[in-house]
């Protein structure tokens, strides 16, 4: 999907559209995406975690090079000051540390994107992720959950919504798993910074990237200087869909790294003193951006037609 302009913006955005036979196809399919995900996630053990909107602390997003955040929104309440999540990763650190080892949430993201992103159709300012986190699980454990995730939604959206991919005019193979893996450096060697898109353009199945420097809460090899973490890109153009990795739980490493990123160590106190008392477990986790997967499938020029109420980077529609 990279590269696609906004077709038809206004039409994305009005609100007769989204009854059109071919919305209300995307509608049915991402209700068997969050069906068929939400059921083998509970069949799995994981248990099923309520979101947080409002925060004192939320992810920093930096210094990822893949963020690109005009604004970020902070208001008061209570007499005090508190953020819209942008991810809830510090949320998910703290939880999988005192309580369920294993869990997952449909957790709804705010990130006022740059306004000239809403032109590369993959990115929104409000969207959904479906979390999942794992104490003392290693990347391999995040890659094979997901798989399972994408291989199922897949099998069963070809099987019970034939009419609606018609409709769609859309086929989806059926991807072969474990997904191959490829380091973030040789794809840079190949096809330099836009790697992603490459990549993406020229795999027929979803692949693995791993090694990308990113947050302090992912894990470093400060001697080797690779990071265990990770994205999952979708073929056809259509990009990054996950992001996730092994996680930082020493007090020093993590201290080190927020000071280094510039970052208000203060921010970050809870999950600091955790660290500190031997507290904070290792994890591995991730997010799936739910929006992009459902446009994957779909095969939509822009991830906003699979949203009622599209919220495109650059746009504030009526409702």
């Amino acid at each position: 999907m990279s590269g696609r302009s906004i077709v038809g913006l206004e039409e994305l955005v009005s609100v007769e559209s989204m009854g059109s036979r071919r919305r209300m196809a995307m509608y049915r399919v991402g209700t068997e995406v969050l069906r068929v995900m939400t059921n083998r996630l509970l069949e799995k053990g994981f248990y099923w975690i309520l979101p947080v909107m409002l925060s004192r602390v939320t992810d920093p997003l930096w210094p990822d090079p893949g963020a690109s955040i005009e604004k970020r929104i902070e208001l008061e309440i209570y007499g005090e000051r508190v953020k819209t999540m942008q991810s809830m990763i510090i949320h998910k650190r703290v939880l999988v540390s005192l309580g369920p080892e294993k869990f997952f949430i449909l957790s709804p993201n705010i990130r006022i994107e740059k306004r000239e992103r809403g032109a590369t159709g993959k990115h929104l300012y409000e969207f959904t992720q479906l979390e999942v986190e794992i104490a003392y699980g290693r990347m391999e454990d995040v890659f094979r959950v997901y798989e399972d995730l994408i291989v199922e939604s897949i099998r069963e959206v070809n099987a019970r919504l034939r009419p609606e991919l018609e409709a769609l005019g859309r086929q989806v193979k059926i991807p072969e798993t474990p997904f191959k893996v490829y380091k973030r450096r040789e794809l840079e060697g190949k096809y330099g910074s836009k790697w992603e898109e490459g990549i993406s353009r020229d795999s027929s199945n979803p692949v693995w990237v791993v090694d990308i420097p990113r947050e302090f809460y992912d894990y470093e090899d400060e001697e080797t200087g690779e990071w265990r973490n990770f994205d999952l890109i979708l073929p056809e153009g259509f990009g990054e869909v996950i992001s996730g990795a092994e996680r930082e739980y020493e007090y020093e490493k993590m201290l080190r790294k927020i000071e280094r990123d510039g970052l208000r160590r203060e921010d970050y106190s809870l999950i600091l003193r955790l660290a500190k008392e031997g507290k904070l477990k290792p994890s591995a986790g991730a997010g799936l951006g739910i929006e992009r997967f459902i446009a994957y499938l779909c095969g939509a020029k822009h991830v906003a037609e699979v949203q009622p109420f599209p919220r495109i980077p650059g746009t504030v529609p009526p409702l």
